[in-house]
């Protein structure tokens, strides 16, 4: 091999790394970890539906990596706090966003 061809090699090899591992990020999700996040989703949405505090309320639900973000509206502080209770209590849930407004009227 000729030395030449060797240094071009490897600075464009160098030049290139970035490219790849920028790339290598942006799919970070795997088809189970998003159906793990469905399902997750899907449980809290189930208990809401049961619970007479929040069911049929104004709240989203959204689930990514095992977080849960709660958005929407609801009546009061006490149906806030039921709502991230019972999203907590979920398995796999890591952590609950509460970002719920409370709109008293």
């Amino acid at each position: 091999m000729d030395i030449k061809f060797v240094g071009i090699f490897l600075l464009t090899a160098t030049l290139l790394m970035p490219a790849f591992s920028a790339a290598a990020d942006t799919f970070t999700d795997t088809t189970g970890e998003f159906l793990d996040d469905a399902v997750i989703t899907t449980k809290v949405k189930a208990s809401f539906a049961k619970d007479k505090w929040v069911q049929g309320r104004d709240i989203s639900v959204r689930t990514d990596h095992g977080v849960v973000d709660l958005i929407g509206t609801v009546g009061s502080t006490k149906e806030s706090d039921r709502a991230t209770a019972l999203a907590t209590k979920i398995k796999a849930v890591k952590a609950v966003h509460n970002n719920l407004k409370i709109n008293k009227n």
